[in-house]
C-alpha cells in the first residue's frame, strides 16, 4: 500500500515525496509517507483524491487529521501514515529530523 500511496502522489504532483520505514523504531506505524504540496488547493486535492481512490480499493482511511488551511493533514491507514504539507509547516515540524533513525525507502525530488 505505501508504495501506491507514493505512485498516487506522485502522478498528482505531490513534491518532495520521502517513504520512511519506521517499523524499527515505533510502534504507530510501519510507514510514514511525507510530501509537500505547493499550495492549499493541492493539498486539500491530494487528500482528497488519495482519500476517496484509497477508500474505494480498501474501506479505508481510518482517520484524517487537520485541514488545508493549517498547512499539515495527516491521513492514517494504520500501517501506513501520510503526512502532506505545505512546505513551510514541513519545515516547521521537521519530521524527517524527528524519524531521522527510520530507513528512507523512497526520496522523490
Amino acid at each position: 500500500m505505501a508504495r501506491t500511496i507514493v505512485d498516487m502522489l506522485e502522478e498528482r504532483l505531490g513534491v518532495d515525496i520521502l517513504l520512511l520505514d519506521v517499523s524499527e523504531v515505533t510502534i504507530l506505524a510501519d510507514y510514514f509517507i511525507l510530501c509537500s504540496a505547493t499550495s492549499e488547493r493541492q493539498l486539500k486535492a491530494l487528500a482528497g483524491d488519495l482519500s476517496r481512490q484509497l477508500k474505494a480499493e480498501t474501506g479505508r482511511p481510518l482517520s484524517i487529521e487537520g485541514e488545508p488551511q493549517s498547512g499539515w493533514i495527516l491521513i492514517d491507514y494504520g500501517s501506513v501514515v501520510v503526512h502532506l504539507f505545505l512546505p513551510e509547516m514541513r519545515r516547521f515540524y521537521a519530521l524527517e529530523d524527528l524519524w531521522k533513525r527510520a530507513q528512507t525507502i523512497v526520496r522523490i525530488q
